[in-house]
């Protein structure tokens, strides 16, 4: 995985309560085995009409939202089914920040297994982004190391698990982290 320390970039709209796996990524789409090519189909059944077209109604198809690496959602992200392909969806489209008042545990933690970080803040600073957001082009960064979030006019702290914030910033998955043992882990099977 790709280290994450800071992140500059252009913040997207999803100001919609209770948005669950199903929706980020629906089931028909579950059929590949690789992490890739699923941003195609992300919040499908919202973007798309039923022509196939865009829905120029929906956020993510509006001008200011083009090239958006930074999600700015509201309460319950990520909720319904435990799903690694939803994280897997919205990273594949370019998301690498999404900042909510709340996310499912399991989405949320699959997030961050995945390099993508979710960051949790007070519902009031959110709504103060989510309307930056929505009126054009608005960007953000987040400094992880710092734990924080600053941008025209903004600046907020955030909390994450150390843990979390290890792994993100060194770009290791739990695969990686056991690797950082190779060496140990090859002594150990060479002895047996």
């Amino acid at each position: 995985m790709e280290p994450l320390t800071v992140h500059t970039g252009q913040t997207a709209a999803m100001n919609r309560v209770n948005v669950d796996t199903d929706q980020i990524i629906p089931k028909q789409f579950l059929k590949r085995v690789e992490r890739t090519g699923f941003g195609q189909f992300l919040f499908f059944d919202w973007r798309f009409l039923q022509d196939g077209t865009d829905n120029p109604d929906f956020s993510l198809n509006k001008p200011e939202a083009a090239g958006a690496s930074i999600l700015i959602a509201s309460n319950n992200f990520g909720c319904g089914s435990s799903r690694e392909h939803a994280p897997w969806a919205l990273q594949d489209y370019g998301f690498r920040v999404i900042i909510a008042p709340s996310f499912a545990d399991i989405f949320y933690n699959n997030c961050v297994k995945n390099g993508m970080l979710p960051i949790r803040l007070e519902e009031e600073k959110v709504n103060v982004l989510l309307e930056s957001a929505e009126k054009g082009i608005y960007d953000l960064t987040v400094d992880l190391e710092k734990q924080l979030i600053t941008g025209l006019g903004f600046k907020a702290h955030f909390d994450i698990d150390e843990y979390w914030k290890k792994m993100l910033l060194n770009g290791w998955d739990e695969i990686g982290l056991t690797l950082l043992n190779e060496n140990e882990i090859k002594a150990f099977e060479a002895s047996r």
